[in-house]
């Protein structure tokens, strides 16, 4: 069981309203592939969790960093779903990793 992996960056909304996180796409890429290596060679892999699902505050980096697929604005509470929340949602519906 892979659990709490994620990575923190220092997210921000775009002009266009959005987040594109490139590197956090990145690095689930990775660490997914090493998952599905894991299995392949017979490794017992029963779940994987992304940490995390929405940005929040945490005790190393408080708000400065942020782990989420989805953006919190923490004035408002608005949440935008960010880049890596469509890369991961696509994974999970088609079971396939893309390149």
């Amino acid at each position: 069981m892979v659990t709490e992996n994620g990575a923190a960056y220092d997210d921000v909304l775009d002009a266009d309203g959005g987040v594109h996180d490139v590197e956090r796409v990145d690095y689930l890429r990775d660490h997914l592939g090493a998952v599905l290596d894991a299995v392949e060679a017979g490794a017992p892999v029963r779940g994987y969790y992304l940490w995390s699902l929405l940005d929040n505050f945490e005790w190393s980096y408080g708000y400065s960093k942020r782990f989420g697929i989805v953006h919190v604005d923490y004035d408002t509470q608005v949440r935008t779903p960010k880049d890596s929340a469509t890369w991961y949602a696509d994974v999970v519906r088609t079971g396939r990793l893309p390149a």
